[in-house]
């Protein structure tokens, strides 16, 4: 009897069962008591035929008709019948065959077709909205449309790249390409070879996400493969031997960096711009071990070159710059990987002051993720910014910056730690369950680490538990909050389940994956959730994203914002000593003198007048002349820019000096040392040269500072100079009084 079970747990899970388990603890745990019915059950129909062909492009409204006649009121029962793979795999063979026909189409269009670029037709910049095409037919006639889009966009990008080449006098990137129509035509054909190389749990992956996705955008399937890679994010390390890979159109990957100090990096045997076809993931030196990877999914690549530590992995590689079809084979030991990039980080502005005013020290603490180990609770990004702010603080800093932008979130725990950095002990979430029960979290520190004047910079890609942490600070008129218009707004919680766990005893259970699920949401001290509406800086920037259709009520499925009560224990500080109506006052003069915001406004009414159009001619002329007005843009910012970045720069080396401080560097007992951010970029990888890139001849920001980032500092300068002013004025009054 152990023998049978123990064979059991070794074989591929039962995804018919992992189904039926997802619904049931989807219907028993999430958060929303969501009626699990024929409802539910076309918009996960839907939900589906969107994830796989969000364009609009492949499927018919014919075959959409025929699922949802057959599926769409049944997926609900199906999955608890354990039935519902039998449609998923009929609904990604169907696609497929789409896929297959459209791709062979583009072949026909592209051998056959003298493309007429003189018409006045349109096709939509987006379809997400579109109707289905009705049928075969007008699926055809909107395809060669796609392809003939896709074929002039590449005519004018290398016309444009010849262009800047010949202005610059730099070598043309597209001189030795592809024939523009042969590089669309290698394009499909690799988004075919990523569609047709699939297995039982690529299509499960695909499906149940759907199915979790029904409740809210934020509840997911994962396969084993998918919550491997998630913890190698969290924990901000991976094993493998560091390089950078990019799927190649002609179907091989081609290594686009190597991380500094990695595995490949100190075996040298591995280039930028190397071509890998093929891997031997065991690295047992047969020949017939080695597996084909050309057209294969990067992930799937990248899959079969990680490992366990200390094992090697045998790598086909076209080196760089060999005659075609040469070959070699390299034998790399895979290690641990630190992934440096997305570590806390610390530097240090000095700022001098003018017509008399004192110089200030202000400390930025850059935070990408709240990483966390999971599994050894080794990596903490508490600890690691712990560890920066007090260096700070021995730095004797007047000021700090805590730059969340681009920062997804992570572990709630480490949040809840790290906001205990900068306030007294108190409430810093609360976390309501589907039972409506509602528990506070608070600091765990006694007194902050911290207690001077604060601002934190966030954007629309700020969310989760970065949203938790600039609420917090902002409740209690910690600090002022600078940005863009709001943050993200995910205000929910999520707990990964091992679906392992809740199969039958003797069911086969193997990479069975695990369903994050949505169990809690999450509200400010103040009662306010930070759920749709995120966090509202006080101080708002110009942002380009403000065009965009970026944050949380955009996406399908999204939860309410709504508030509670306050928590107990809420006692918000001042918020006078925050001395708001001074600063909006002064950064909106700065704002409104500053020709890189006017410019960011100006690109901003642009995009949103072209997501509205919605339309892409497909006349060559009209669009030359649109990207010609575009490039005169171009001519005339960078012209001006130089001119007045060259004057900023020489007076930002008179106001500013600049150090940094690392991880490593607080590892090795080193001191803050200084650096000039204009011509250092920190790079933890060796990346390769991109041709079209180098053709940007935008100037960079000057001393390294983006307008967010040079406001942030105005800004937290100013409160930091009003601060000691009060402090000053409370002295003389308080000296006034003795006598």
């Amino acid at each position: 009897m152990v023998a049978a079970s123990c064979s059991a747990c070794a074989q591929q899970a039962d995804f018919n069962e992992v189904g039926k388990q997802m619904a049931i603890t989807l219907q028993n745990n999430h958060f929303q008591r969501i009626p699990f019915d024929k409802e539910l059950s076309q918009r996960i129909l839907f939900g589906f035929l969107r994830d796989l062909d969000y364009q609009r492009l492949y499927f018919t409204q014919q075959d959409v008709d025929q699922f949802s006649g057959k599926f769409g009121e049944n997926l609900n029962a199906m999955l608890l019948e354990k039935k519902s793979m039998g449609p998923a795999e009929e609904i990604y063979g169907v696609f497929v065959k789409r896929v297959e026909a459209r791709v062979a189409l583009t072949e026909k269009l592209l051998k056959e077709n003298h493309f007429d670029f003189t018409t006045d037709q349109y096709v939509a910049r987006s379809r997400k909205d579109a109707a289905w095409p009705k049928d075969e037919a007008e699926a055809d006639s909107l395809w060669s449309l796609q392809i003939r889009e896709a074929v002039l966009s590449e005519v004018l990008r290398r016309d444009l790249l010849a262009k800047l080449a010949k202005e610059q006098g730099k070598p043309e990137p597209a001189k030795n390409d592809r024939d523009p129509k042969e590089k669309i035509g290698l394009r499909y054909k690799r988004f075919l070879a990523s569609v047709q190389d699939v297995d039982a749990e690529d299509i499960a992956n695909y499906f149940l996400s759907a199915v979790a996705k029904t409740y809210d955008p934020h509840t997911d399937y994962m396969s084993a493969r998918e919550m491997s890679r998630f913890k190698d994010g969290m924990k901000n390390e991976l094993v493998g031997i560091g390089a950078l890979l990019q799927g190649e159109e002609d179907g091989a990957t081609k290594i686009m960096g190597i991380v500094v100090g990695g595995p490949a990096d100190r075996d040298g045997q591995l280039k930028l711009n190397d071509r890998v076809v093929a891997v031997d993931s065991l690295n047992t030196g047969n020949p017939e071990d080695m597996v084909d990877i050309m057209f294969m999914k990067i992930d799937k690549v990248v899959d079969l070159i990680r490992g366990k530590t200390g094992t090697t992995v045998g790598l086909k590689v076209e080196p760089a710059g060999a005659p075609p079809g040469e070959a070699k084979i390299y034998e790399i030991q895979r290690e641990k990987v630190e992934l440096k990039d997305e570590q806390a980080s610390g530097q240090i502005v000095e700022v001098k002051g003018k017509n008399g005013a004192p110089s200030r020290r202000l400390g930025i603490i850059i935070l990408p993720s709240f990483y966390a180990d999971f599994d050894e609770g080794k990596v903490r990004c508490s600890v690691d910014v712990e560890r920066i702010l007090g260096r700070l603080v021995e730095e004797k800093i007047d000021g700090l910056i805590l730059d969340l932008r681009n920062n997804g979130g992570g572990s709630l725990d480490e949040v809840c730690r790290m906001t205990g950095f900068f306030i007294d002990r108190g409430p810093v979430v609360q976390v309501k369950d589907n039972r409506g029960r509602v528990k506070v979290k608070e600091s765990e520190n006694r007194r902050p680490i911290y207690e001077g004047p604060m601002v934190v910079m966030t954007d629309k890609t700020s969310a989760s538990a970065s949203e938790i942490l600039a609420g917090a600070l902002q409740d209690a008129n910690r600090a002022v909050i600078v940005g863009e218009s709001s943050t993200f707004g995910k205000g929910t919680v999520q707990q990964p389940m091992n679906i392992e766990e809740m199969m039958p005893f003797f069911a086969p259970r193997a990479r069975a994956g695990f369903l994050k699920l949505t169990i809690q949401k999450f509200y400010r001290p103040s009662g306010s959730s930070t759920q749709k509406d995120g966090v509202v800086p006080q101080l708002v920037l110009p942002s380009a994203l403000d065009g965009l259709e970026i944050g949380e009520s955009y996406l399908d499925n999204v939860m309410p914002h709504d508030r509670i009560s306050p928590a107990p224990g809420f006692r918000p500080q001042d918020v006078s000593d925050l001395f708001l109506p001074k600063l909006k006052e002064l950064s909106q003069e700065r704002v409104n003198a500053s020709k890189d915001f006017a410019y960011i406004i100006e690109d901003v009414m642009r995009t949103r007048k072209r997501v509205a159009e919605n339309k892409v001619a497909l006349n060559m002329e009209l669009r030359a002349k649109e990207l010609a007005e575009v490039d005169a843009r171009r001519v005339a910012r960078n012209k001006e820019r130089r001119e007045r970045y060259a004057g900023m720069s020489e007076e930002d080396k008179k106001r500013f000096r600049f150090y940094k401080l690392s991880l490593d560097d607080l590892k090795k007992g080193a001191d803050v040392h200084e650096y000039d951010p204009a011509a250092e970029d920190g790079d933890y990888m060796r990346r390769a040269k991109d041709e079209t890139e180098e053709l940007d001849d935008s100037p960079k920001w000057p001393s390294g500072m983006d307008p967010v980032k040079r406001e942030s500092l105005m800004v937290l300068r100013d409160l930091v100079d009003f601060t000691d002013n009060a402090k000053m004025a409370g002295v003389l009054r308080k000296t006034a009084s003795e006598y």
